[in-house]
């Protein structure tokens, strides 16, 4: 039973700009990644989801970082059902898409639908060069899974199943986690048991959600496993007010939220617990906002340390004080 604690971003621009994660001198790409790989032993590449992977960056996360430590990598936007604009594709396949779309490709902000309007050769290339792009991590042993966190678009539906299942043989075997953004999916005991039995049948690890849930676009946290090898566990924070909120020059922004004792006591119990039924359980904290995400997390680290440890009585009044005085600076094992 391994336990990996990291985050979902370690260039986010806030993070960055506040300037209290990375010491000073420590401000280019390779050192701030030697710096993060000192502090985590797990991290989340959320650049792939925005463009493909380069397959020479890949190598380098890889120098950059001890053998044992691990990468969850995003799958790009054209293959989780969010529209993607032609600026993110390669020029050539952009250029490829035909006579059809020049028009609406003429606008700087055009955007495609990949499922309906790219044509079945070009998601094939798509597939093909993101694949070959990540390798470096599946070769050095790095490469935990890739993340499809499909889009609120994605129902459960014919179609949305379809794309579980298409996803799945693309694949071929590769390990890879799923988190859905609509609620269909977890909405009624029988769509939470035939939608993880669907992610057991598919191979996917499911992805247990801290985030809001009073949205279409929110699921409910459920602490299920549909792999032995792997339980994957993301906390978004739970942030309402910002979830939907337009104009945020960074995505970051979405989730400002820092965790409170008693929320870390209750998670970390839940990992805890759930965690005796995978080999491997991994916990991303997603709320980069600035250097609220290392901060989440290492107060995570503590906490269920501290659990493990005895140092925090689960139950009683005395819970939050006993985690007021666990040591600040104390990331050992939880176990």
């Amino acid at each position: 039973m391994t336990l990996r604690v990291g985050t979902s971003s370690w260039t986010d621009r806030t993070l960055i700009a506040c300037g209290r994660f990375y010491p000073p001198g420590v401000n280019t790409p390779e050192t701030r990644l030697r710096h993060y790989a000192s502090r985590f032993d797990l991290v989340e590449v959320d650049s792939s989801y925005y463009h493909l992977p380069d397959a020479g960056m890949a190598w380098r996360w890889t120098q950059r970082t001890p053998p044992s430590f691990r990468f969850h990598i995003k799958a790009f936007r054209a293959f989780t059902g969010h529209t993607t604009p032609v600026s993110a594709l390669p020029a050539d396949i952009a250029a490829a898409l035909g006579s059809s779309h020049d028009r609406a490709l003429g606008s700087a902000d055009a955007a495609i639908d990949a499922s309906a309007n790219l044509p079945a050769e070009l998601r094939d290339e798509l597939w093909r060069r993101y694949l070959e792009a990540i390798e470096p991590l599946r070769q050095s042993g790095q490469l935990t899974a890739i993340h499809f966190q499909f889009s609120p678009r994605v129902k459960n539906d014919r179609a949305g199943r379809a794309l579980v299942f298409d996803t799945a043989k693309r694949l071929d075997g590769e390990r890879h986690a799923i988190e859905f953004r609509h609620r269909s999916w977890f909405d009624t005991p029988s769509r939470e048991a035939a939608t993880l039995a669907m992610l057991r049948e598919t191979g996917a690890a499911h992805t247990i959600v801290d985030s809001p849930t009073e949205f279409e676009n929110t699921v409910p946290a459920v602490w299920a496993t549909t792999r032995d090898d792997l339980c994957v566990v993301r906390l978004h924070g739970r942030n309402a007010a910002a979830w939907n909120r337009r104009g945020i020059t960074a995505s970051s922004g979405r989730f400002v939220y820092e965790y409170s004792a008693s929320e870390l006591i209750d998670i970390s119990a839940r990992v805890a617990r759930i965690a005796a039924k995978a080999d491997d359980t991994h916990v991303l904290f997603n709320t980069n906002h600035e250097d609220q995400g290392m901060r989440n997390a290492a107060a995570f680290q503590r906490t269920i340390a501290g659990l493990a440890r005895g140092d925090i009585t689960l139950g009683t009044t005395d819970a939050e004080d006993e985690w007021d005085a666990l040591d600040p600076d104390d990331v050992s094992p939880w176990r």
